[in-house]
């Protein structure tokens, strides 16, 4: 499939899937939103969950591009966990907001648990290296704290505002430092 199609249809089926729920959504309306047609469509896609995957995963390379930037910016290693961790909490508040189906479909998926262990390390990285410069406890082992954060920042999925995930992210800080 041309990329710039598989583009389109990615996005048109998590549109469709925001906007009428999961069960609301049919191959014959992701093709006809799209502008292709339904044989091609069902070629390259079996059902409307291996669509959802494929974007799915797109979205998470896409995360995990962008917390790999953050972590490699300059900067103490306290100043680019901070960046991690909010940018963490802020994908965790706008994931809720797709719906619990939509969610629960997409996280049960292996590529979401690799992208989570992906992260885990990113985390534990930068909290190695903020006790190596006394930025962070070191009573406490960097792969206990990543846990710690991970579980605390989900929190964020409950959240209304962004002023209210900041508080959260910085509640989460202060626990690791020394």
């Amino acid at each position: 499939m041309r990329l710039a199609v598989r583009d389109t249809v990615l996005a048109t089926t998590a549109a469709l899937v925001a906007e009428h729920g999961l069960r609301g959504v049919t191959m014959s309306r992701i093709a006809q939103d799209s502008g292709i047609g339904r044989a091609t469509l069902y070629k390259y896609f079996p059902d409307v969950e291996s669509i959802l995957m494929a974007w799915h995963e797109r979205q998470i390379a896409s995360h995990l591009q962008e917390f790999a930037s953050l972590r490699d910016r300059a900067g103490t290693p306290g100043e680019r966990l901070a960046a991690v961790l909010e940018r963490y909490a802020v994908i965790q508040q706008q994931r809720h907001g797709h719906g619990e189906e939509f969610s629960a479909v997409l996280h049960r998926s292996s590529h979401a648990a690799h992208a989570e262990q992906h992260l885990r390390h990113f985390i534990q990285d930068l909290l190695a290296e903020g006790v190596q410069a006394g930025e962070i406890r070191d009573d406490v082992t960097p792969d206990e704290f990543a846990g710690y954060c991970l579980r605390a920042l989900a929190a964020a999925a409950g959240l209304s505002s962004q002023a209210a995930v900041r508080r959260l992210v910085t509640v989460t800080l202060s626990g690791l430092t020394p």
